[in-house]
């Protein structure tokens, strides 16, 4: 049986209550998938993931991305805002000038992960 998506459905309309209520007993909280929820909105956007990117390679200041993605400053700011609200990139100040970087390993692991997957 198929429905008008072209999802295979069961034949037999049957709960399996034993691997429902483990799988139930495994399940997140609301708030910890909200949270989640929320992390991957942060990389629906391609210049926040551009700029993910550009810290892979080096720890840059504002001026350094938007000459090096072609965007205002303002626009990096505005998105480096959101990332570092995520807790994906940290930022050091010297002197005048505040130097981004990623927060941990865990950021380079989801994108490229992330990578991995779209390319199979």
């Amino acid at each position: 049986m198929e429905d008008q998506y072209n999802v295979e459905c069961c034949d037999f309309i049957h709960a399996h209550e034993d691997i429902v209520e483990r799988v139930r007993k495994e399940l997140p909280s609301e708030d910890a998938l909200y949270d989640l929820t929320e992390l991957f909105r942060i990389f629906g956007d391609s210049t926040r993931v551009r700029i993910l990117y550009v810290l892979f390679e080096a720890e840059m200041c504002v001026c350094d991305i938007a000459q090096l993605l072609g965007l205002t400053q303002s626009a990096i700011s505005h998105q480096l805002r959101a990332l570092k609200n995520a807790r994906l990139v940290k930022s050091r100040r010297e002197g005048k000038t505040v130097f981004y970087s990623l927060a941990d390993d865990h950021v380079k692991t989801i994108i490229d992960q992330g990578i991995e997957h779209v390319s199979e």
